[in-house]
């Protein structure tokens, strides 16, 4: 639960000190913007919200690491939601109204989840989680979409690392297999969802493990 707390406030740091010109500069993420990304965090806190909203009785039916849809096939941007999203970023027009609507969806995300029972179920996605194996999934999402933020802004502020090694944690998880000692933490979550594409030398090092990625999670 603080994870989630500390690498929620930090994306959000992260967005509210980015200048105007970076929101319209490319994102990590596959056919987006910076401000398509933030827009689409907005739509991740009202998610956040829902979910936090919608108890359930039911025994838990995923957790943290089997809530992913894992498939080896890239995004293309393709989607319909995700266009949507970019039609949506564009409707703002102005950054600071996409920091405003960040700021006070984000802040209202944070308060709920501080405010939740770890224990209790809720539902979402026709699933049932504990609130703190669903909250423990966007530790995940909230660190990958981080490093998406600041792949092409080499003076925004990076991830927390305990937020970063929780990530490999739950991507080694989700994969299956651990990935070597001598890739950073930044590193593995990058090449392990296709983010960046290893060297020679670190496909070396991650041996059979490299023909299984990178793994894309949805």
């Amino acid at each position: 639960m603080d994870l989630f707390s500390r690498s929620w406030a930090a994306l959000r740091t992260a967005v509210a000190d980015l200048p105007d010109e970076a929101f319209a500069r490319p994102s990590g993420c596959t056919g987006w913007l910076v401000r398509d990304l933030v827009c689409h965090l907005v739509i991740d806190a009202q998610d956040v919200l829902i979910t936090l909203a919608t108890p359930a009785a039911a025994e838990p039916t995923r957790d943290a690491v089997t809530y992913w849809e894992v498939s080896t096939t890239p995004p293309t941007g393709d989607d319909p939601l995700d266009a949507l999203t970019v039609r949506l970023a564009a409707a703002y027009e102005e950054p600071w109204l996409l920091r405003f609507h960040l700021d006070d969806v984000g802040s209202a995300a944070g308060r709920a989840a501080a405010l939740a029972d770890p224990a209790a179920r809720v539902g979402t996605r026709d699933e049932v989680f504990t609130v703190d194996a669903y909250l423990t999934t966007y530790v995940l999402e909230w660190t990958l979409h981080h490093l998406d933020l600041i792949a092409h802004l080499p003076d925004a502020a990076d991830p927390p690392p305990e937020g970063l090694a929780r990530s490999r944690e739950l991507l080694e998880s989700i994969t299956g297999a651990a990935f070597p000692a001598s890739l950073s933490d930044r590193d593995a979550l990058l090449i392990g969802t296709g983010r960046r594409a290893p060297t020679v030398a670190e496909t070396a090092e991650l041996g059979t493990l490299a023909g299984r990625l990178p793994l894309f999670l949805g």
